[in-house]
């Protein structure tokens, strides 16, 4: 005879209804429909033995799913935020139902119980920055710049002291020039908010987009004699790159200067249209500091002639491929360089291996940091002011009342949020314990995106050729509120037992994602 099926209890929350009397007329009928379906089941079987193997299988499974569903679908046996079961009664919750999610399950439970409501929509209240002078209309949270709001300001470009009011700190100048531009600097002097070329700064800025330059722009004929060009007029540059000019030209390296330092050209000349005559570009910075990448660097890689790089110790993971550029990290490096740019010159097929991605497209890493600026950084300002304002009303003990997971059986389900990077909602997404890994946490993000026929902020801003088909290639996955450093070059989750910690220690967890 079939064991009886148990009345199922939830823990008592608000919200969830307790009585169980609405249950208990079904509970005999209920006993015997197991054992009913069961005894058609068996029927039904004889009948397969006149059937293909393969629509057995399928019968069978398809039979199979329907018992299940039918003795489970609406219930949900075990729910608690602390893993524990309360006996308080039957929660019936197919009254919201997901299309995604099945009735009664911890997901569509978490998906009720973890909803709230902020009180500030953006969209009627927007964003107010004092300085600047557009409004991003296109932005993912509403965002106005200006001094002519009579709501007070989020915040201002320039140091503050008014409560709720944050100072930003914007500039695209080298820190060796400007000190206060330095992240740590600048935090000291007071600013609350950093927008400098650093990829450690709150709100990074930089000098490519990809609406700027056509990068992918095919590689023209080197009909120059000079084998490289300079654009050089700050001729009192903090760094060595004058006189590694110099040991250049000593190494009978032909140069054609259209800068005033070390001039030989007329300069009155479109620079791109110029650099793609010559096999070689001097992409040389005026300061050797981490990030600070300048036009000079992505002009000659739309120009298709090869940068001689002085800048950036960094600057390879600026690079579209791991072998794109040369590198002068020190004044005594210029000599091999030299030699280096003449064996290229007097071989094609290796110099042309260096422009290889012009016509493969550029590595995943390179896309993953341009793909940044495909929302400017005023809007990004603005992401950021109501990301950080959103998280401080979530210290709000209302907010610390949601579960954020879900026992059921030995089973526990988390509910975590991941949003794309450049966008400010968040999506929900569920994990289970007996699958808590890095592998199906970003199979399910990747699901997730797909089901929602998500179209990666960057689609519009690349070169078609670059724009992909319908997938969705997932990047990197990691915590919100990081820097870009953090995010791009030296966040990593140490195995799984590392994010399952962070998954448990952190309710509701929040993550950023970054599609190629």
């Amino acid at each position: 005879m079939a064991a009886a099926v148990p009345v199922q209890r939830v823990q008592r929350n608000e919200g969830l209804p307790t009585s169980t009397t609405s249950v208990v007329p079904q509970k005999k009928l209920s006993n015997w429909l197991p054992l009913l379906v069961g005894l058609v089941v068996l029927v039904e079987i004889a009948f397969l033995g006149r059937l293909d193997m393969a629509e057995k299988a399928n019968l069978v499974n398809s039979w199979a799913d329907s018992f299940y569903k039918f003795t489970t679908t609406g219930k949900v046996s075990s729910i608690s935020s602390n893993g524990d079961d309360d006996p308080t009664g039957l929660v019936d919750l197919s009254d919201e139902v997901d299309q995604d999610l099945v009735p009664g399950s911890c997901e569509e439970w978490l998906l009720k119980e973890d909803s709230m409501e902020y009180s500030r929509d953006f969209d009627k209240d927007p964003i107010v920055v004092h300085g600047g002078d557009k409004d991003w209309k296109s932005c993912a949270v509403g965002c106005k710049f200006g001094g002519d709001s009579d709501k007070k300001p989020d915040a201002a470009f320039g140091t503050t002291q008014e409560a709720g009011k944050a100072g930003v700190l914007r500039s695209m100048e080298s820190a060796q020039y400007y000190p206060e531009n330095d992240v740590a600097m600048a935090r000291r002097r007071g600013y609350d908010i950093i927008m400098t070329t650093s990829l450690s700064s709150d709100v990074p800025v930089g000098y490519f987009s990809w609406a700027e330059y056509d990068i992918m722009a095919p590689v023209q004929p080197k009909t120059e004699n000079a084998l490289a060009a300079a654009f050089i007029s700050n001729c009192g540059a903090r760094n060595f790159r004058l006189q590694a000019l110099e040991v250049l030209e000593r190494e009978m390296i032909k140069i054609d200067s259209f800068g005033s330092c070390h001039h030989n050209r007329d300069g009155n000349v479109d620079k791109v249209e110029t650099l793609k005559r010559f096999k070689f570009s001097f992409a040389f910075e005026n300061s050797n500091e981490e990030d600070y990448v300048t036009e000079k660097f992505f002009q000659s890689l739309v120009a298709g002639s090869i940068p001689v790089v002085i800048g950036a110790p960094n600057i390879q993971e600026f690079a579209p491929s791991n072998n794109s550029l040369l590198h002068i990290k020190e004044l005594k490096d210029a000599e091999s360089v030299a030699n280096t740019m003449k064996y290229l010159a007097a071989n094609p097929s290796a110099y042309n291996e260096l422009l290889r991605w012009k016509v493969e497209g550029p590595s995943d890493s390179f896309k993953a940091l341009v793909d940044m600026a495909a929302v400017h950084s005023s809007c990004r300002l603005c992401i950021f002011l109501a990301t950080s304002i959103r998280e401080r009303e979530e210290q709000n003990p209302k907010f610390k009342k949601r579960p954020c997971k879900c026992t059921r059986d030995s089973e526990t389900v988390y509910h975590v949020y991941v949003r794309e990077r450049g966008r400010f909602e968040m999506e929900s997404i569920f994990l289970r314990s007996s699958n808590l890994s890095l592998e199906a946490f970003e199979c399910t993000v990747v699901s997730k995106f797909k089901s929602l026929k998500h179209v990666p902020i960057w689609k519009e801003e690349r070169p078609e050729i670059l724009r992909g088909r319908d997938e969705l290639k997932l990047y990197r996955l990691h915590p919100l509120g990081m820097t870009q450093r953090q995010a791009l070059y030296n966040f990593t989750f140490k195995g799984d037992t590392d994010f399952r910690d962070h998954i448990e220690s952190h309710p509701c967890a929040k993550f950023e994602a970054i599609f190629v």
